[in-house]
């Protein structure tokens, strides 16, 4: 296969300026003006040498702008009409510039009717198009658009699927790498909306006008509170009254002219094909005409001497502070990592005055990264004490911030430390700023932690999110596996990290952080941030080279803030109504066992697997029973329910109707009672972004995700969850998602005609399998829609149909036939994995399946089964999350600010909201759902969303 192309696209412009002022005055021969060329010669040749030295493009081109007007004077006759004229005597170096690029032997680009910028764009977005990475060289601003964009994976000509490739930007003045954390960084919103910030602040030198009287911070904070441009000029009328308000409104058309001023134009005919941009090593003799013929004598000697021009090397990597080397990619076109220094916890620093603070806080501004971790007295971050805090800028460069460590009791001894509300207040510019990125690993505890000490940590990177979106199931090979620091530390540094148990003990020996002694704190808390720092440098870098930039970036790092908003709010439950279910679920278990027991002709422990399986298969005689190796009957949910479909075995229905009242009044109606937070009277679940392999959000302590959807008592459950007095709950649910995405993915006409209409889809089903469409035809239609889904067996078809293995078979194989799209998609999707090791949603999430070519059949069908579904129902998670991120500044623009997101369950969101906005939020919520995949993905059929509500969950559902 060909190796990745990666092509360099130069702002030859931005050079020319440099160069003119950088350097005095100079003459050639002939008495014309050289400086600027001299300059831009001595430029562009080390950037030549040095990246092609380094393997790193392997396509170049100058890009410059022609002289004249371009199609943005007819939109604006104003535009760029205040720039002075060029230097005098720099206008008769600008052709003898482009003569200097042709003797390099480089391809110029410049078009009449365009500016740089556009053939710019339009050059990225063909190379990534066609799967190559880009890097534009300049430090524009409005180059910060293209920042991040990464083209969709598509069939080629040749027919061969072609991963996109992504664009970032070098500026080789600094010496620094620019992606998306530089760009958020700079503008404070991601790259896509770079344009509706500069529509707003406008652009003094270009004479884009913008709107009059704000200024980049105003700006940024316009687009990050309302999503966009628009967001900010709907929501203008329902500000407070003053001159901000005033302007949006009457200068609403100026702000829209000046986007359309600032849109790179990207569809720009290419003057050169891109093939035609390869770089290879600089041919000497026109080189050296052209360095002879102006007297460039010094750089003619370097050239006959093979040297390269004076200076440091052109950077490939971002410049870090000193003690920080580069970050590189493991492969392809860029460099090794440098070895980082082994862990010395003795190098760590108790920060314990306000002095020594304050020096941190500095070097972490001017470091403008941080990797920060807070260590508490529980794992509940909504109840959990703030021990304290450390911060890491680099390897080994990392401190401890105690603010709440001390005895149990009044007696004890307290360590000298900066009070914790002083400390926090001056932390809080720092861990709040824009300017800074802050590092975290499980960041969303940390989050939840500080924002109750009034601190809003952003903006952050997650370690375990960046791990998880590279290697997600992928755990074989060594290379993934679990997410958790640890076990990072492990894998990716080869370095064993302190423990809890080791610092705090365990059992009844453990003590509280707080009350463990400096030292010793000190080197575990910041060995935390020291190995985030440093799994953040090992891991960031690939994301860009394994196509995981896009959904990190776009769908998942977006979602930290979001979700641990939602676990702040929580959702309030009704305690009294809990108990008395507790109370009723207990009389019918009771009654239950009572069955069981007649049933059995004995009473038995019905949780014993053991004593069960030996009633079922010996006792009473069942057939279908299996020993494992501990010499045991396997009694699992299957083998139940396998045994209540023959309708011979009513004990099995019994059973598995004691499991689920026992396991739903140990897990929600006891549990949730427990679970009540003294301090805000509500129940607030742990939102995992890591736990489900295919990206779904899964929750914990306690889990809410498995409340029984369609029985009576996973109802009565869910009536628990109320709204406060005064307010409703609004559960909006996507109606059919994975079917309709394998409508699309699959590409099934007539399941996409039935989505488009509005039809039964089942009813659709039923009539398309069996002719006639009756309550039980479209009932196994709706079994056989799912399950092919996730790719069952004949035999778990029969299975859960109550048929035979045959018959199963014939209906899949009548599914395949009149659905043949379906078989298609399972046939290439199976194959891509078996090629590949992974799967790959819409957006580009992968999901590792190490075990897709086992030798054993068992392992190798479940892996089958898993990768059949996991595009599907990962796109489906991407799909949710998008939505939750849109969701708070589309609110907010309605004038709905105060309704609050509170559950994500599977394809369900659920909200709190005053009784009389439901008709005014109700449209805002439905459009952000139905538009989610948009614009990285349009789906051939729409997304349907049902929304209800009412004074509690079970109402609104």
């Amino acid at each position: 296969m060909e190796s990745k192309q990666h092509l360099y696209l130069v702002d030859g412009s931005a050079y020319i300026f440099r160069a003119y002022h950088r350097l005095p005055p100079l003459t050639n021969p002939q008495g014309t003006p050289v400086g600027a060329v001299y300059g831009y010669t001595t430029m562009l040749w080390k950037l030549a040498q040095d990246l092609h030295e380094a393997d790193g493009p392997t396509h170049l081109a100058v890009i410059l702008d022609k002289a004249g007007t371009s199609f943005r004077n007819a939109m604006y006759d104003q535009y760029k009409a205040n720039r002075p004229p060029a230097p005098e005597d720099l206008v008769p170096q600008f052709p003898l510039i482009r003569v200097a690029t042709r003797a390099f032997s480089l391809p110029l680009v410049e078009e009449d009717d365009v500016e740089a910028d556009d053939m710019i764009a339009s050059y990225a977005r063909e190379a990534a198009r066609r799967g190559w990475d880009v890097t534009i060289v300049s430090s524009d601003k409005d180059l910060m658009q293209l920042v991040g964009q990464c083209a969709e994976p598509h069939v080629g000509p040749d027919g061969e699927k072609v991963e996109g490739g992504c664009v970032d930007m070098l500026d080789t003045m600094k010496n620094q790498r620019i992606d998306v954390p530089e760009v958020v960084e700079k503008f404070g919103v991601l790259p896509e909306l770079v344009g509706d910030v500069l529509a707003l602040m406008g652009d003094s030198v270009d004479n884009v006008p913008g709107i009059r009287g704000i200024g980049p911070k105003t700006a940024t904070k316009l687009i990050q509170e309302h999503g966009s441009l628009e967001g900010a000029l709907a929501a203008a009328p329902t500000m407070k009254p003053g001159k901000l308000r005033e302007s949006l409104i009457e200068q609403a058309d100026m702000a829209r002219l000046s986007r359309r001023l600032v849109q790179l134009k990207e569809d720009c005919p290419l003057p050169i094909e891109l093939d035609a941009l390869k770089l290879g090593v600089i041919p000497k003799p026109p080189l050296a005409e052209f360095l002879s013929e102006h007297g460039f004598t010094s750089l003619l000697k370097r050239l006959d001497g093979g040297q390269a021009a004076p200076g440091p090397k052109t950077q490939l990597h971002p410049a870090k502070p000193e003690n920080a080397p580069a970050p590189a990619a493991p492969s392809g076109s860029r460099q090794a990592l440098p070895e980082m220094p082994a862990v010395t916890r003795e190098a760590y620093e108790c920060v314990q005055t306000r002095e020594r603070l304050e020096h941190w806080i500095a070097r972490a501004f001017a470091a403008r990264k941080v990797a920060f971790d807070t260590e508490t007295s529980s794992l509940d971050a909504m109840r959990a004490d703030l021990a304290g805090i450390s911060l890491a800028l680099g390897p080994n460069d990392a401190c401890y911030i105690p603010l709440g460590h001390g005895g149990a009791d009044m007696f004890s001894e307290v360590p000298t430390q900066v009070a914790k509300a002083e400390a926090l207040a001056l932390l809080k510019p720092l861990l709040e700023s824009d300017a800074v990125l802050k590092i975290g690993q499980n960041a969303k505890y940390d989050l939840n932690v500080l924002a109750r000490h009034g601190v809003n940590v952003g903006p952050v990177d997650d370690t375990m999110i960046i791990s998880f979106d590279l290697d997600a199931g992928r755990s074989e090979d060594g290379i993934g596996g679990g997410h958790g620091m640890d076990e990072l530390s492990t894998r990716h540094l080869g370095h064993t990290t302190l423990t809890f148990k080791e610092i705090c003990g365990s059992g009844k020996k453990q003590i509280p952080f707080g009350e463990v002694p400096l030292d010793r704190a000190t080197q575990y808390a910041a060995e935390d941030a020291d190995v985030t720092w440093r799994l953040h440098r090992k891991l960031k870098p690939r994301l860009a080279e394994e196509a995981a930039t896009r959904v990190y970036e776009r769908v998942d790092r977006p979602l930290i803030p979001v979700v641990a908003q939602m676990e702040r709010h929580g959702i309030k439950v009704d305690r009294d109504r809990l108990a008395r279910l507790s109370t009723e679920f207990a009389h019918a278990i009771g009654a239950l066992e009572q069955e069981i027991y007649g049933l059995a002709g004995q009473e038995f422990t019905i949780g014993s697997p053991k004593q069960l399986g030996d009633i079922l298969f010996d006792k009473l005689g069942y057939k279908g029973g299996r020993k494992g190796k501990s010499g045991q009957y396997s009694t699992d949910q299957a083998i139940l329910e396998g045994l209540a479909s023959q309708g011979g075995a009513p004990v099995a229905t019994k059973v598995l109707e004691w499991r689920q009242l026992s396991k739903l009044k140990s897990t929600y109606t006891d549990a949730l009672q427990a679970a009540i937070n003294p301090e805000t009277g509500r129940v607030h679940t742990s939102y995992s972004l890591v736990g489900a392999q295919t990206g779904r959000l899964s929750s914990t302590e306690p889990n809410l995700q498995n409340i029984p959807i369609r029985t009576e008592i996973g109802r009565q459950i869910r009536e628990a969850f109320v709204a406060e007095p005064g307010h409703v709950l609004l559960a909006a649910d996507y109606s059919q998602i994975e079917l309709r995405l394998a409508a699309h993915m699959a590409d099934v006409p007539s399941l996409k005609e039935a989505f488009a209409a509005g039809e039964d889809i089942h009813a659709r089903t039923a009539m398309e399998m069996f002719g006639l469409v009756d309550r039980d035809t479209r009932g196994r239609a709706k079994t056989i829609n799912f399950a092919i889904l996730y790719g069952i067996s004949r035999w778990g078809l029969a299975g859960r149909l109550g048929v035979s293995s045959d018959e199963a078979q014939a209906m899949i194989d009548r599914y395949y036939e009149r659905f043949p799209g379906i078989r298609r998609y399972i046939h290439a999707t199976l194959e891509s994995v078996r090629e590949k090791g992974y799967s790959q949603t819409l957006f580009g999430r992968k999901t590792w399946f190490p075990r897709i070519n086992a030798s054993n059949p068992n392992e190798r069908a479940g892996s089958e089964r898993a990768a059949i579904n996991a595009p599907i129902q990962g796109t489906s998670a991407d799909i949710i999350k998008r939505a939750m991120v849109r969701m708070g500044p589309a609110l907010a623009a309605a004038g709905l600010g105060h309704v609050r997101m509170l559950l994500q369950v599977h394809d369900e969101l659920v909200f709190e909201l005053p009784e009389g906005d439901v008709a005014a939020a109700s449209p805002v919520i439905e459009r952000v759902m139905a538009e989610a995949a948009l614009p990285s993905v349009g789906l051939d059929v729409p997304l349907g969303i049902e929304i209800g509500s009412g004074p509690n969950w079970g109402a609104a559902h």
